[in-house]
């Protein structure tokens, strides 16, 4: 009996799965931590030794991008066929903080394979997602025939994800003519759950900061001047009760302006994966899900925006009491933002809320951290999220479900600078244990992820075919 494509991808992978374990160690043991300004030697070797790996790998071009901060690695290998379309690949190399004291069974830089587990900071996020697509560029290659990929693949691979991207926007823009593409693959994200193979469609937006709201020049008497003076304190207590309405709604005038609904079929494809909500209230350590009238727990943590304090300071805090009015009240806030949201009109909505409700008397000042994250959406009917969707589902032998991300990354920047659709594939599961101690993949997951890339290229490149693929959604003006 001949053999079928998908039985040549799994036989190559399997021939060369030890090795490729063995050069996964060897980066994982860099210790590439880009929130340590000490590591910066060690971040460009990261560097360095992941462009060396891409060359081995058949990559006419690798290079080290230098930035401002962190190094990124950029690489590319155009297929034979000129009309085929370009993808890029995007992922980071560098990670969190991790130290045996912080309760590692072992050296988090020294990799431990044990129980069908690679153990090591860096294991799931992101090394081993990113080193993932070396093997299954050569299974694919290998079990088409091809000397080229089948799809014009470009990667980029920065070193600041784990800091907040700081230069990450400024990189793509100066570099954009070299990161043209037309889909972009994000390998930094998860799924539902071991048995339950997802594809992430989203990410959600981020806009934060604080309000700095200052009264009198200093602490004074509240029995001299109490209740006859604006009070910082009782000011930013007013704003913050005023922020949601008893829906728990945002109260913010024109904040839900142009903001993109869930669709019945995507409130069905939610409502489809097992949810247990009480195990998801113990690990949040919480007593009770709350949120947004009229939505589920999962539609409020990815598909709905929301306005959260993180944190309200003024006054006295010690020990016994301190009777004053005192001079200064500050309260952090984060916006969390869906698609059809704006950073920059978000902005101003709240500043414009939060001159009209203070009194005269009290004078404020609004800090915003940044420029914002914009939200990242796929709309489940792209051609090219289909044959993601087709390629994982080979991979994996089961129906492939759907999820998206509460928080936030780059990944919206590469769809607003390079105006493409942005996919997500992630093979890593909750229980890995991303910033926390003991890091580990799943071993079989992540050769499905290899088996999944192995078919993805030439699934994107027959569909390419059919017609170009719709743009990406353009941030709302």
């Amino acid at each position: 009996m001949s053999s079928t494509p998908d039985d040549d991808v799994q036989t190559y992978i399997r021939a060369h799965r030890t090795p490729f374990l063995a050069d996964l160690a060897e980066w994982l043991r860099i210790p590439s931590v880009s929130a340590e300004p000490d590591r910066a030697p060690d971040l460009l070797r990261s560097a360095e030794w992941l462009a060396a790996a891409l060359k081995e790998t058949g990559f006419p071009v690798a290079e080290v991008w230098p930035t401002k901060g962190a190094p990124a690695v950029f690489a590319e290998w155009r297929s034979d066929d000129e009309d085929a379309p370009t993808v890029l690949v995007y992922g980071h190399h560098d990670v969190q903080p991790a130290a045996l004291a912080d309760g590692w069974d072992g050296d988090p830089f020294e990799p431990v394979e044990r129980d069908g587990r690679l153990y090591a900071r860096g294991a799931a996020d992101d090394k081993g997602q990113v080193f993932l697509h070396t093997l299954g560029l050569r299974a694919h290659l290998a079990a088409t025939g091809r000397t080229t990929p089948a799809v014009h693949l470009k990667f980029l691979v920065e070193g600041e994800e784990e800091s907040g991207s700081p230069h990450f926007l400024e990189l793509i823009r100066e570099r954009a003519d070299r990161l043209a593409c037309d889909t972009a693959i994000v390998s930094d994200t998860g799924m539902w759950a071991e048995d339950t193979p997802t594809v992430c469609t989203g990410m959600r937006g981020l806009v934060d900061g604080e309000v700095v709201l200052h009264g009198p020049d200093q602490d004074i008497h509240s029995g001299s001047f109490g209740g006859a003076v604006p009070n910082p304190a009782t000011e930013a207590a007013r704003l913050v009760a005023a922020l949601h309405d008893d829906d728990r709604r945002v109260a913010i005038p024109g904040f839900y302006d142009g903001v993109v609904e869930l669709t019945e079929r995507e409130r069905r494809l939610l409502a489809e994966l097992r949810f247990d909500e009480a195990a998801w209230l113990r690990t949040a350590k919480s007593h009770a899900a709350l949120g947004e009238r009229g939505h589920s727990t999962l539609e409020r943590i990815w598909a709905r925006p929301t306005a959260e304090v993180n944190g309200i300071h003024s006054g006295y805090g010690g020990p016994g009491g301190k009777t004053i009015v005192p001079s200064r009240a500050e309260v952090k806030f984060s916006f969390r933002l869906v698609a059809g949201q704006d950073t920059a009109a978000v902005q101003r909505l709240f500043t414009d809320w939060v001159a009209e409700r203070l009194p005269d008397g009290v004078r404020h000042e609004i800090r915003f951290w940044g420029g914002g994250t914009r939200p990242c959406l796929t709309p489940l009917d792209h051609p090219a999220l289909r044959s993601l969707v087709r390629a994982m589902g080979r991979a994996f032998g089961q129906e492939i479900r759907f999820t998206r991300e509460g928080g936030s990354g780059p990944a919206a920047d590469l769809q607003d600078v390079l105006g493409v659709p942005v996919l997500f594939l992630g093979i890593s599961v909750p229980s890995d244990g991303w910033h926390s101690v003991n890091e580990k993949v799943e071993l079989d997951l992540l050769f499905k992820g290899v088996e999944t890339a192995a078919h993805l290229w030439t699934d994107l490149a027959e569909d390419w075919r059919a017609g170009p693929w719709p743009a990406a959604p353009r941030p709302a003006s």
